[in-house]
């Protein structure tokens, strides 16, 4: 499978390029930097999702493109547009769009509001969390035939709280996933493996997923 992974030197953009490659798909990681230590096999583009023909170059012919951008520097209040040009170049392609959202899209109960709606996002997140979670309408408002994938990691995900690799991990669907001490963390190598198992055997169209232990 090609796959294109946008933002794929960064936390969790690296480690799905890692284990896609490991598994022997044919990767391409787009990034504005490239890796101090690249991964044997991967193609990387170096460019700006926002200007250029990086994208062009990184997308066309892919049959998969995940994005693993954060609304961070140039990004901030612009994670849209960026993401708009990658699903044009996508769609062009035919490819199959998933995208790494944040976990305060998803809901505490069944039929309850979503994290970001409960005004429990700390105030110095809060720009950030509210441009992630504008993700979900704006693709479920897109293109009927465009085939995406919103996965969002446990609340605890990040470089912050990196973890071992478990091997293991649940998906579950808009209500977020909690483990029995009432903890939501998942480690950058596992959501990987989630997202490529996924993207080998396809179960989720045009829906939200939360991915925890």
């Amino acid at each position: 499978m090609r796959i294109t992974v946008v933002g794929g030197t960064g936390y969790a953009g690296a480690a799905i390029v890692a284990e896609a490659a490991r598994r022997g798909h044919e990767v391409t990681a787009l990034s504005r930097r490239t890796p101090g230590e690249p991964v044997a096999g991967v193609r990387y583009v170096q460019g700006d999702t926002l200007a250029g023909d990086a994208v062009a170059q990184a997308v066309d012919g892919a049959d998969v493109v995940v994005g693993t951008l954060s609304p961070r520097g140039d990004l901030e209040g612009r994670l849209a547009e960026a993401y708009a040009r990658v699903v044009e170049r996508a769609q062009a392609a035919g490819a199959r769009f998933v995208v790494v959202g944040g976990w305060s899209t998803l809901r505490l109960e069944e039929g309850g509001p979503r994290v970001v709606e409960t005004g429990q996002v700390p105030a110095e997140f809060a720009a950030e969390v509210h441009e992630g979670a504008a993700l979900l309408p704006w693709l479920q408002a897109g293109d009927a035939a465009l085939d995406w994938l919103l996965v969002s990691p446990a609340a605890a995900f990040g470089a912050f709280n990196p973890g071992p690799a478990r091997g293991r991990y649940r998906v579950g669907g808009e209500v977020a996933l909690f483990d029995a001490e009432g903890r939501s963390e998942l480690s950058a190598p596992d959501l990987a493996l989630a997202i490529v198992d996924e993207l080998e055997r396809p179960a989720h169209h045009r829906e939200q997923i939360g991915v925890a232990y």
